[in-house]
């Protein structure tokens, strides 16, 4: 495993990271938690000190997970990213599978209580990062949130402010680097092989400002692992049914294709290792954090940080 700076003020972490949405068991299919556990346990021992979450994952329920496996392990090694801004603490029984139920609340009130609870069920006495949950551009125009941000780290409740930036929002909110960076050491963008609208503002802006850049969704709901094609069927629960439906996944796959030349160039390599590295070869990203549910996920996705990042003149051929 590889190890960073995450930007000029962030912490030291693992090139690939460990995203726990999945096992929060909402919206990804069936999960066990002994086999969650399990996938956790082997990123550690396989060196991956950042674990990326969110207080709404499982509605809580990955942050227990995660709080489990801390207790076992020496804490200064783990560096923790959550989330807040998504409240379900609302939501009703009959919609907890739902989105629905689920609103975006960034009053500077509902922050502290949000990152409040969520220290509580890490077992955590501050957070190592805390990032904004993808609000829209009008909440971030607000002074609440930013504020609330000032607050948390002035309490010494977070570390690491930091905002997870809007998906397909990139260009629309770039400039809130410059409004903002003094305060924001962390962001976390949606960023693949197949989604590259990062690259055309908003990292320049980090690699001016040192932004500490954590990248989301590096395999693309799993398509760039090459498991799916036109015929994949997805649970009406499962997120995926909405984020990958029928005429989004074709388009996705027929895009794909225009990297097969990529593939094949590292014969020895899985489709997900040679996604990983192209989402860590960018000057401005510094660690990927893909999801797994399994320790065979976590061993593919972990070894892709020792393979290191794509050289750029390969990438030139395959310019988005």
């Amino acid at each position: 495993m590889k190890y960073t700076q995450l930007g000029r003020r962030g912490p030291a972490v693992s090139t690939m990271g460990f995203g726990s949405w999945a096992i929060g068991g909402l919206h990804w299919g069936k999960t066990d938690d002994e086999v969650s556990l399990k996938a956790l346990y082997d990123a550690l021992d396989r060196g991956v000190t950042l674990i990326d979450t969110a207080d709404v994952y499982g509605f809580g329920h990955s942050e227990e997970l995660i709080a489990l496996v801390i207790r076992k392990r020496r804490k200064e090694n783990i560096v923790i990213a959550s989330k807040a801004g998504s409240d379900f603490y609302n939501a009703t029984a009959d919609d907890d599978q739902g989105y629905g139920a689920i609103r975006p609340n960034y009053e500077k009130k509902y922050l502290v209580f949000a990152v409040e609870q969520s220290l509580k069920r890490l077992g955590v006495e501050a957070l190592d990062i805390l990032q904004l949950h993808s609000p829209d551009l009008a909440i971030l125009e607000r002074e609440e949130p930013w504020l609330a941000l000032e607050q948390l780290k002035r309490d010494g409740k977070i570390i690491h402010p930091g905002l997870s930036i809007q998906s397909f929002k990139e260009n629309e909110q770039a400039h809130l680097l410059d409004l903002h960076h003094d305060l924001l050491d962390v962001i976390q963008v949606r960023y693949n092989l197949l989604e590259r609208e990062a690259e055309e503002k908003l990292f320049p802006k980090a690699m001016e400002y040192g932004t500490g850049v954590i990248v989301r969704i590096p395999l693309l709901f799993g398509l760039l692992t090459g498991k799916f094609s036109t015929a994949t069927k997805f649970d009406k629960n499962d997120h995926r049914n909405m984020n990958l439906s029928a005429g989004k996944l074709e388009h996705y796959l027929s895009e794909l294709e225009k990297y097969k030349p990529l593939f094949d160039r590292y014969p020895d390599q899985t489709m997900a290792q040679v996604s990983l590295r192209f989402c860590i070869s960018h000057p401005a990203c510094h660690t990927a954090i893909p999801g797994a549910k399994t320790t065979r996920q976590v061993q593919e996705n972990s070894a892709a940080s020792d393979l290191g990042p794509i050289p750029l003149e390969v990438l030139e051929q395959f310019s988005g």
